[in-house]
């Protein structure tokens, strides 16, 4: 301390004098620090000065939605439409399958209600036509009465809806919308779609639409029809698509056209003729249990309004189990969905002969499926192998040749 204060008062005194102090620092080595850069782009910084200092805040760029549009530039407007339709086809399904729970539990309570409305009618006419002790003779009339009239509508209106006609039909319609989704997953999968696939994918949902609606009121299938017609799912025209790499044979041989002439020919022959026979049956049949159940409800409560006479009340009674006995036969066997099952079938067959000959049509090979493809996939239709489908060609042909029936199906899966 004392020779800080010396040195001061040196310098003070003599202002001439000038002490110059050198200190000699040794050199460090330099180090080279490789700091990454960071990517300034889309980011920009706010410069907030706040008590001598500079704060740099950096925002990031709301860039939501840029690597999106980069992505999806590189994928085609087919794969997106087609995208697009599988959700909806999801949505189909799961409304179909819905709507078909909810049907078969109509079927199954309005069956179970209506058979205790009129059994407990007809065992009211049973007591007052035994004539029981102490039996009100008027409560037992108006309320037999009322029940039978009650059963009489009921069943009217089942008749006229078919709950289980209309189950069936959500059963195939949600069977159909899975595999027109496997088809588009398919064809995703392994090629690049185009604009001729997003067409024939919304056709095929719009045909299916219109071949199994969901509302009941102005667009309900007719539960009646004069006669069976088979269901047709897909679209009238079906456009032919043309392969990519075209082959001059494209698997297609002369054997191979007739083999598949000679199918069509045992599908119109004994498939569709069967079940076409065997639909009209089952349609004529329900027809006959829809009009016989109301009608002996309303014997029945007319029996059940006259029951002063001898006969009324016995008529009540025997119309009364008649008509249980009828709607049970009606829709606990569910013959309005054995009908629809038929016109399916009939469907199913008239789709694979259709597919056939629109395929034969086409004179180009090259637009063709694969000949190979194309007959594998109509084995499996019919629930055949490769070797039994040829033999049943040949049966065709030589029953043909000798003028006689065919006593085979071509179909070997239903």
């Amino acid at each position: 301390m004392a020779s800080l204060q010396a040195s001061n008062f040196l310098l003070s005194s003599s202002p001439s004098k000038q002490i110059r102090a050198a200190l000699s620092v040794p050199k460090l080595p330099s180090i080279r620090l490789s700091v990454p850069k960071v990517a300034t782009k889309g980011l920009s910084a706010d410069l907030i000065a706040r008590d001598g200092f500079i704060n740099t805040i950096p925002f990031e760029k709301n860039v939501i939605g840029t690597p999106l549009v980069e992505e999806s530039s590189s994928v085609s407007m087919a794969t997106i439409q087609l995208h697009a339709i599988l959700e909806s086809i999801a949505d189909r399904v799961e409304m179909h399958n819905n709507v078909g729970q909810q049907r078969e539990n109509w079927n199954t309570l309005l069956l179970n209600s209506i058979n205790m409305i009129t059994l407990t009618a007809a065992t009211m006419a049973g007591v007052m036509a035994t004539g029981g002790a102490g039996v009100s003779v008027l409560s037992l009339k108006v309320a037999s009465t009322l029940l039978f009239s009650a059963a009489t509508g009921m069943l009217m209106l089942m008749n006229k809806i078919q709950p289980s006609q209309l189950v069936e039909e959500q059963r195939n319609a949600t069977r159909l919308f899975k595999q027109l989704q496997r088809k588009i997953e398919t064809l995703l999968s392994i090629g690049s779609p185009s604009k001729e696939d997003v067409k024939d994918a919304m056709e095929n949902v719009l045909a299916l639409d219109k071949a199994y609606p969901l509302p009941l009121l102005g667009v309900m299938l007719e539960k009646f029809p004069e006669s069976l017609e088979p269901a047709v799912w897909w679209p009238k025209v079906q456009s032919q698509k043309t392969n990519k790499q075209v082959v001059e044979s494209n698997g297609w041989s002369e054997e191979l056209e007739m083999e598949m002439r000679e199918v069509v020919e045992v599908i119109k022959r004994k498939d569709s003729e069967d079940y076409e026979r065997l639909g009209n049956k089952a349609l004529k049949m329900n027809k006959i249990l829809a009009a016989s159940g109301p009608i002996l409800t309303g014997i029945a409560a007319l029996g059940s309004a006259f029951m002063d006479s001898s006969n009324g009340p016995w008529a009540a009674a025997v119309a009364g189990a008649l008509a249980s006995a009828v709607n049970t036969l009606e829709h606990g066997g569910q013959v309005g969905m054995v009908f629809e099952m038929y016109r399916n079938n009939a469907g199913f067959f008239k789709h694979v002969q259709e597919s056939i000959e629109s395929t034969l049509s086409e004179s180009e090979l090259g637009r063709r499926e694969n000949g190979e493809l194309f007959e594998m996939k109509v084995a499996l239709q019919l629930g055949r192998s490769l070797t039994q489908l040829r033999d049943v060609a040949k049966k065709s042909s030589y029953s043909r040749i000798e003028g006689s029936p065919i006593d085979e199906f071509a179909s070997k899966l239903f």
